[in-house]
């Protein structure tokens, strides 16, 4: 497995250790989560009807062809 470093201030470190022992996981575990998660998130779960409301649920919207333009008349 292909190891990732970074440098972070110490009171980051201190923090990420501290999140890591409540979650009962290594720093290196706890990380590694954490970027699975943030890479493999996609769109969370019901981002679309939260935009889009019940639409977002239909099937893509079908249209009938508008045939021929209308004559316009001209304006002064």
């Amino acid at each position: 497995m292909p190891q990732l470093h970074c440098y972070v201030p110490e009171t980051t470190a201190r923090q990420v250790q501290r999140q890591a022992a409540r979650a009962g996981l290594s720093v290196s575990a706890y990380l590694a989560e954490l970027v699975k998660r943030d890479v493999d998130a996609g769109w969370p779960e019901g981002f679309e009807a939260s935009l889009f409301g019940p639409l977002a649920s239909r099937s893509p919207i079908e249209y009938e062809p508008a045939g021929m333009a209308e004559e316009r008349i001209e304006l002064a």
